[in-house]
């Protein structure tokens, strides 16, 4: 078996690496990875530069990692800026450093990319091996695999890597008929607020679309891109992904893309991109024109749960952080990253800090558990 470092997905053909990807997670294929490559979304102007890892077996692609070499912290969503502050007081660098990893993505998904066969935890293992071979020829401080799956997180902590928990808010559909039927499941407080919210939003005169890739049209996609700009503007961030790259997706993820669209008066206001896989709707990205009461909750929340109702979705991931989405149906889950550090000193500070963070995050997860909006069965 022979583990290399790509600079591209282009030198690998989408059909070896969806076989490898699946269909369950969309940021996964191959046409969302390269398609940032393409537009310029990642790269060394944007701080993300693919070292993508691959493993062959007597010329058959095994295995694989999206992996990136970062000179910044940026777009991870796991959050080391304390750890790269403390290596600069040190007078030491922590950039660069190699991240497995979606560019600009928090949603949960393997990281170790697997070929179905009876050799699955030998490649794992060499694919492990082969980035921390790479993170020590390079010289990089450090080497992070962000939103793992319980499977592979494990699989990492058997390598000495660093396991980290955080927390997210998703939303699940044990079968619900429709939307009434999960309101009713709610408590009859929030089961008013959330009537409420869509009502106002219904009274405003704003009307929703619900777009596939195949009925999006060139302008639709310009209008949604100035919305996705504009929620940077106003955050002081950085609009990473260009019109190119959402229309490419377009294209060739048409049945995953579902982009929501707001209209007020025939000028369309708002607009909200999510991207399905087989049993799980992703909420990415947002913007608006003006200020419209709970419409932001309509496009980003309700409008999809909708969607996932309609379609059998068995959850909905809205994103990051959002204590305000427990209201909303959404419940506490724990996600996970895991890490390696070259320096001992600092690695060994790290893991004291992991250990009592780790206690914090679970405590916190339990915490709010408590606060569930589903009434007691």
């Amino acid at each position: 078996m022979h583990v290399s470092v790509i600079k591209g997905l282009e030198d690998i053909s989408a059909a070896e690496w969806n076989a490898l990807a699946g269909d369950s997670n969309p940021f996964l294929r191959h046409e969302f990875l390269v398609a940032l490559e393409r537009h310029h979304c990642v790269g060394e102007n944007a701080g993300w530069i693919p070292q993508h890892l691959v493993a062959h077996n007597g010329g058959r692609l095994v295995g694989a990692a999206p992996m990136y070499l970062k000179d910044n912290s940026y777009g991870e969503f796991v959050f080391d800026w304390s750890w790269a502050e403390a290596y600069a007081r040190s007078g030491l660098p922590y950039y660069p450093k190699l991240v497995v990893a979606v560019p600009y993505t928090p949603a949960t998904g393997a990281r170790l990319l697997l070929a179905d066969t009876a050799e699955q935890e030998a490649v794992a293992d060499r694919l492990i091996e082969g980035a921390l071979d790479h993170a020590r020829r390079l010289r990089v401080s450090s080497l992070h695999w962000l939103f793992t799956t319980e499977r592979d997180t494990v699989q990492l902590e058997r390598h000495d890597f660093m396991r980290r928990t955080g927390c997210q808010f998703h939303w699940g559909n044990p079968g619900y008929r429709d939307f009434a039927d999960f309101l009713s499941a709610l408590t009859s407080e929030k089961r008013k607020k959330i009537k409420q919210e869509r009502r106002r939003v219904r009274e405003a005169g704003i009307e929703l679309e619900i777009l596939n890739g195949h009925q999006i049209t060139e302008a639709q996609w310009k209008i949604f891109h100035e919305f996705y700009c504009s929620t940077f503007l106003k955050k002081g961030g950085i609009a990473s992904l260009t019109p190119g790259f959402f229309k490419e997706i377009g294209r060739t993820l048409a049945d995953n893309v579902v982009l929501v669209l707001a209209h007020h008066q025939g000028v369309y206001v708002a607009g909200a991109f999510n991207l399905r896989g087989t049993d799980t709707l992703y909420g990415r990205h947002w913007g608006c024109a003006g200020d419209f009461h709970s419409l932001h909750f309509e496009c980003c929340y309700y409008a999809p749960m909708d969607y996932c109702i309609e379609h059998g979705l068995a959850r909905f991931e809205a994103g990051a952080q959002g204590e305000h989405k427990i209201a909303r149906g959404f419940l506490p889950t724990p996600t996970w990253s895991a890490h390696w550090l070259a320096h001992p000193a600092f690695s060994h500070a790290v893991q004291d800090f992991l250990a009592r963070e780790t206690i914090g995050a679970e405590s916190y997860i339990n915490e709010l558990r408590e606060h569930s909006p589903f009434k007691l069965v």
